[in-house]
């Protein structure tokens, strides 16, 4: 046979074996293998090539995604017995992954988490709806492959207006490299002119799904911004990291005095700027004082005026974006959290976040309440809160969003 011949002979299916230990982490329902979990493997994988998982007596285990550049080195998309991935499976698995959603209020809601990655099954994926606009954010090379068979499904079953890509850092060179659709590319409809604009429990928020953080908002705060809406009437908020002062925009609705957005980027202020805007004709935003401070927030809050404020909101952005810097970030949630305390006037509530995924719960809450503790006054531990349930987690590791209530006297 000539050699041009051999070389387009398809390459076996990759086959992986894992550890014993491993395998029991798989069959318990965990979705990431790690490079050092594969006992063997017939042949070198490439980047978003399903893998066949097998286990100890070389029986089928699990499919999933390989990533031959990641220690993370499978993450799992099915367990159980052998299916074809074919357009019906997805269409099955992509009704199951909405009917889990069935339950979740709407009513002046449009802005909705529609997959949860790993969470939900999709490993690598998130989806967000932004009212007539499906943003498809992708971790991993396999769901760039799969989007040509998996659009239609999505137009199909879930009527979009428009359909956006959004691509991981890691994704978007790679995508390039082999021809493939950048990051904010729309593949159904469309193109926004600029952002589009969603409901959240009748707030009207902006959207920036080209080119925005994340797929263009924070959805996982949505009931922990509801719940300072609630705490706020007649009283003075500091928005500390306000990004597009979700948080402010609820508690000026919810009756309060005065906002203050404190973020060091002028981008994120002139967005809240203009979510105020949005929401003028509603009486409690058009009443509130809403004012803008452009600084860092941690030198910020450390000088202020102490006793300055009724609740005082607290959500950095990651303060540790890997496991070595933990430490270091459970020390600056202490300091940054003491020093937030301390404007807080008597009967203030401090809302204290986290979104480090390798900072624990129990990590998180310790610290704030040992500076709480450490303030020397009386406080009163309200609440503590999660992710919003369209981003419910099913595995430890995505349980990243914390999120504390305390009042202090």
């Amino acid at each position: 046979m000539p050699e041009a011949a051999k070389s387009e002979e398809p390459l076996p299916r990759l086959k992986l074996t894992l550890r014993p230990t491993a395998e029991s982490i798989v069959r318990g329902g965990h979705p990431w293998v790690y490079s050092d979990s594969i006992r063997k493997q017939n042949r070198e994988g490439e980047a978003g090539e399903i893998a066949v998982l097998y286990d100890r007596k070389d029986k089928f285990l699990a499919l999933g995604f390989y990533d031959p550049d990641s220690p993370l080195r499978v993450r799992i998309l099915h367990l159980g017995k052998p299916v074809k991935l074919d357009e019906d499976w997805w269409l099955s698995k992509l009704m199951e992954t909405q009917s889990r959603r069935d339950s979740i209020p709407d009513s002046g809601t449009n802005g909705l988490r529609l997959i949860n990655g790993e969470s939900d099954g999709w490993p690598g994926l998130v989806m967000d709806r932004y009212d007539g606009t499906l943003v498809v954010k992708v971790y991993t090379a396999a769901w760039i492959k799969l989007m040509e068979m998996l659009l239609p499904i999505f137009i199909e079953t879930l009527k979009p207006e428009r359909v956006v890509l959004r691509l991981s850092r890691n994704l978007q060179a790679l995508s390039s490299a082999s021809g493939g659709p950048g990051d904010g590319s729309v593949l159904h409809g469309t193109s926004p002119e600029g952002v589009v604009t969603f409901l959240e429990n009748g707030v009207r928020f902006e959207a920036d799904v080209l080119k925005g953080q994340k797929t263009g908002f924070f959805l996982d705060q949505r009931e922990n911004r509801k719940r300072v809406g609630e705490l706020s009437e007649g009283r003075d908020v500091l928005n500390a990291f306000s990004f597009s002062g979700g948080f402010s925009l609820y508690a000026a609705k919810g009756g309060a005095k005065s906002v203050t957005d404190l973020d060091i980027s002028a981008h994120a202020l002139e967005a809240a700027e203009r979510n105020f805007a949005l929401n003028h004709d509603d009486g409690g935003v058009a009443a509130c004082e809403h004012r803008c401070e452009q600084d860092d927030a941690f030198k910020w809050i450390e000088t202020a005026k102490s006793s300055s404020y009724d609740v005082v909101i607290v959500d950095p952005p990651s303060l540790a974006k890997r496991e070595v810097e933990r430490g270091r970030a459970i020390q600056a949630y202490a300091k940054l959290n003491a020093n937030a305390i301390r404007l807080l006037r008597p009967h203030g509530v401090l809302v204290a976040a986290s979104c480090s995924a390798h900072v624990s719960e129990s990590e998180f809450y310790d610290a704030v309440r040992t500076a709480a503790r450490q303030s020397g006054r009386s406080f009163k531990e309200m609440e503590t809160r999660g992710h919003a349930l369209d981003h419910k987690a099913k595995f430890p590791e995505a349980h990243y969003l914390k999120c504390i209530y305390l009042q202090f006297e």
